[in-house]
């Protein structure tokens, strides 16, 4: 048999398999799996996997393990079920080159559910479209890491060198999952993530610090709040200063390779804000949860003091702030970016596969959003490839992932399987 004629097999049993890829996908995004509640959905995968025969791992994440690691994020959310699942194949005679498949399985919340035009998680097909949290994002990828094994197989293969199909969680709010794998000492030669990335390569994307900003203010009744100070009022004072910084950091993007022509790659976002007691009280405290992007090669201790200095100086020129400065708390992303060299081998690999499939050239774009690929890149020297379907509205309502590019993605990793790893045949 030809080579032509061995990827002309290995695309047509991607194929063959899609319906059961798409209601594999589709049982997957049921799973209601948020921060905190992973495990069922972790707990499917792992059967699905242990199924097809791979050796499995499956472990709540030790923050004992990776706590003093430059990588590690603050964590102020319970542990317990935290769970990564990791199911390794291993070749009888390792020929080709080792490969890690990586996908997180935590989503984000759903903000208002009657805001959905059907409910969350009860996934649904629309013509190309199959809708749902976590669909896009990134549970397609997931399905996609396994069923492009799943063709080989059906085929008679399996890749000819160490495989590791890692499912993390923790990957929207700290990354500390992928971390978590590598400190339990899984490594390969090369990566693929298949985030939602519309078909193409991420060459380089930001790093990302979660911070809250905690103001006090001095409550007393309403009929006398000229004599009071109010926190939540206090508040717009520090969000003015911390818009000033994202626009200084903005104007640095010429400084960085890839980011000149994008117009706004750091963007600040204040995503929760508690404060007040009661209507008729001057709110003795305010609390921002926000957000805020680092260009890559920028430190998150350098970010974070930026940040600091930002809001101590903007406290100072406030008559009340100055003699009762916010308090900073770092509750979750510390992590920073990372650009993908290029020239690899692996990315020469991906970009003949997807030439293959796509009938055009691989395309590479840079993205204002954290990405698990950091671990591998910046920790690991890996290659990692992050390389996924088109998506709409993710981290929105009506979440969709596209089917058609999600089977061409799977298509060719399949083929990239089969020559970054080599094929054995099965016993």
């Amino acid at each position: 048999m030809t080579d032509t004629q061995l990827q002309q097999q290995i695309l047509d049993a991607v194929d063959a398999q899609f319906d059961e890829q798409v209601a594999f996908t589709r049982d997957l995004v049921v799973y209601p799996s948020l921060r905190g509640q992973e495990h069922t959905a972790q707990e499917f995968l792992y059967n699905a996997l242990a199924g097809r025969g791979y050796a499995m791992d499956r472990w709540a994440i030790d923050i004992s393990e990776i706590e003093n690691h430059p990588g590690f994020s603050p964590v102020t959310a319970n542990y317990d079920n935290a769970i990564n699942v990791v199911g390794t194949h291993t070749p009888r005679e390792p020929k080709g080159k080792s490969l890690v498949l990586n996908g997180h399985v935590d989503v984000v919340p759903t903000g208002p559910t009657d805001m959905w035009s059907n409910p969350p998680f009860e996934p649904h097909v629309d013509g190309d479209w199959l809708f749902g949290r976590g669909s896009g994002d990134m549970k397609a990828g997931i399905a996609a890491n396994i069923y492009a094994l799943d063709a080989l197989r059906s085929l008679g293969y399996q890749p000819a060198a160490t495989v590791y199909v890692q499912c993390v969680t923790e990957e929207e709010c700290t990354g500390n999952g992928a971390l978590a794998c590598m400190a339990r000492g899984y490594q390969a030669d090369a990566a693929i993530i298949p985030e939602p990335v519309d078909d193409m390569l991420v060459r380089a994307n930001v790093g990302v610090i979660w911070f809250q900003v905690k103001v006090r203010g001095l409550p007393v009744h309403v009929r006398e709040a000229g004599e009071g100070s109010n926190a939540i009022e206090a508040a717009y004072t520090l969000i003015r200063a911390l818009r000033g910084l994202e626009k200084d950091w903005n104007s640095r993007k010429d400084q960085y390779p890839h980011f000149g022509d994008t117009d706004h790659p750091i963007n600040f976002n204040i995503g929760k804000i508690r404060g007040g007691d009661w209507a008729s009280s001057v709110p003795a405290w305010c609390t921002l949860d926000c957000r805020i992007a680092l260009f890559p090669g920028m430190t998150a201790a350098d970010g974070a003091r930026e940040i600091e200095d930002c809001l101590q100086t903007a406290a100072r020129n406030d008559p009340f702030l100055a003699n009762n400065p916010p308090e900073v708390v770092y509750n979750g992303f510390f992590a920073e970016g990372y650009t993908l060299a290029e020239g690899s081998e692996a990315e020469a690999v991906l970009a003949r596969t997807h030439a293959q499939v796509y009938g055009h050239d691989l395309k590479s774009f840079i993205t204002p959003a954290y990405l698990d690929g950091r671990v591998f890149v910046l920790y690991q020297d890996t290659p990692c490839l992050v390389y996924g379907p088109i998506s709409k509205h993710i981290h929105g309502f009506d979440e969709r992932v596209s089917l058609s590019s999600t089977k061409k993605v799977t298509q060719s990793i399949a083929l990239f399987i089969a020559e970054w790893c080599g094929l054995e045949a099965i016993d």
